[in-house]
């Protein structure tokens, strides 16, 4: 699964539109028939048709954002995809993620670049960047995961990754673990397909497979559930494949990079999610 100056900032909102209709017939022109004994009189007056119940609104479309900024203090850059602008209590949550984001960025740059000047070594501009990309967009929910740049002055920069799993329904943003009875419930479910997959990049990164005994430390499995997981699907009917993200350092050496591990969804995997839960996911 994978994604990865002047202030801008692009929207874009469409306005809903509502359509009503309404259906009448004419009076009859034929005389009534004889009224038999007991039986109520007619009605001389013409039928109506009920009017037809209005057209549902058609969704908004959400409003996509992106702030750029770059001086010799800092580069920020924070955007979001539409999907998230198009949920108002995300959208807000997004929102204020920004704010802080480049609060905390600016005064980092600032005291390191007075510390830099007192004790006269040479300051590099910090940055920070995360741009929100849509895993799977659900009826009930939304996935969205980035990577999270960063450089600080140091001797490279570095990256992590974050996700959103936003439950539509309850109007919140949940934890991955959260749908799951628990961590080591659905660690124990995905570690061994994850794990063969891990030791399969890792073999063609390095030009050899992992050794089988092994005591280096970028050589031993890693908890999966202890990275970013994200949930995806495939056949946009539910949840049917989970992504490990591993970031620099976690699994091999920053020279590797990251890993990107997908797995299904499979039968182990669903006898691990909470009841409540189970109808968004699909096994595969």
């Amino acid at each position: 699964m994978k994604h990865p100056v002047a202030v801008s900032i692009t929207t874009l909102s469409i306005a809903p539109v509502l359509f009503g209709a309404m259906l009448a017939t004419g009076a009859c022109s034929k005389p009534a028939p004889a009224t038999q004994p007991g039986a109520a009189a007619s009605s001389s007056h013409a039928l109506t048709a009920p009017p037809a119940p209005p057209a549902q609104p058609q969704p908004v479309p959400g409003v996509a954002r992106k702030v750029s900024e770059n001086n010799d203090l800092y580069e920020f850059d924070y955007a979001y995809p539409a999907a998230a602008g198009a949920i108002p209590a995300l959208r807000d949550q997004l929102d204020k993620d920004l704010i802080e984001k480049k609060q905390g960025l600016v005064k980092e740059a600032s005291d390191d670049r007075k510390e830099a000047k007192a004790n006269d070594y040479p300051f590099h501009a910090h940055s920070l960047s995360l741009d929100w990309k849509v895993v799977t967009d659900l009826p009930g929910w939304l996935s969205l995961s980035t990577i999270v740049g960063s450089y600080s002055g140091g001797a490279h920069p570095n990256y992590v990754y974050d996700t959103v799993l936003w439950d539509k329904a309850a109007g919140q943003r949940r934890g991955v673990a959260d749908l799951f009875t628990s961590k080591a419930a659905l660690s124990q479910a995905i570690r061994q397909p994850f794990c063969a997959e891990l030791n399969r990049q890792r073999a063609k990164k390095r030009g050899e497979a992992v050794p089988a005994n092994s005591d280096s430390e970028f050589d031993a499995c890693i908890d999966p559930v202890g990275e970013t997981v994200i949930l995806g699907s495939a056949g946009k009917q539910g949840f049917d494949r989970i992504g490990v993200l591993v970031a620099p350092y976690d699994a091999g050496p920053y020279a590797e990079g990251s890993y990107e591990v997908t797995v299904p969804v499979t039968s182990a995997v669903l006898a691990a999610v909470k009841p409540e839960y189970r109808a968004a996911f699909r096994t595969r």
